[in-house]
């Protein structure tokens, strides 16, 4: 199959994005881990036989990407710098509270999903982009129901970490 890298890029750039936004808080190495996932989804691009979605391929290569990443970095323990977090757009500029307040649940959401075992990050993030039980079991080489089970425990982590900031 062939298939155009430029078209990828653009239909999943921001799909990719996410996902190295999940395993990267700062925005130097954030961008680094970017474009070592679109030259690992160009070099996978002749390995698609079209057993899956494209989607959940190049998925499943940004994800490996991500943990080889994490895998190879030392963990820092510094605090995240909010001028490197992404920027919550307001829609209003007369409202720069609102804004800030978004922005702050945006840090406070991202921080939390970083914490969580890599597993459950994993499938908690290929969830929140849409994928279903089977696609995520797919992406990370899991049965359907361990998906459910590391889901379910995800967002009861990160639920009860977040009503514990507030």
């Amino acid at each position: 199959m062939n298939h155009d890298f430029d078209t990828i890029i653009k239909d999943y750039g921001g799909l990719l994005s996410r996902v190295a936004s999940t395993y990267e808080a700062n925005d130097a190495i954030r961008q680094e881990l970017l474009q070592e996932i679109a030259l690992a989804v160009w070099q996978g691009l002749e390995r698609f036989k079209g057993n899956s979605s494209l989607k959940t391929y190049v998925l499943k290569i940004a994800h490996n990407r991500a943990v080889s990443h994490i895998a190879g970095q030392v963990r820092r323990r510094d605090e995240i710098d909010m001028a490197k977090m992404p920027q919550a757009e307001a829609s209003d500029h007369s409202e720069p509270d609102m804004a800030y307040a978004q922005q702050q649940k945006m840090h406070a959401l991202l921080t939390c999903v970083r914490t969580l075992p890599l597993p459950s990050r994993q499938v908690l993030t290929l969830s929140l982009e849409g994928l279903s039980y089977d696609e995520i079991a797919e992406v990370c080489g899991l049965t359907k129901s361990h998906v459910g089970v590391l889901l379910n425990r995800a967002k009861q982590t990160l639920s009860r970490r977040l009503s514990n900031e507030q």
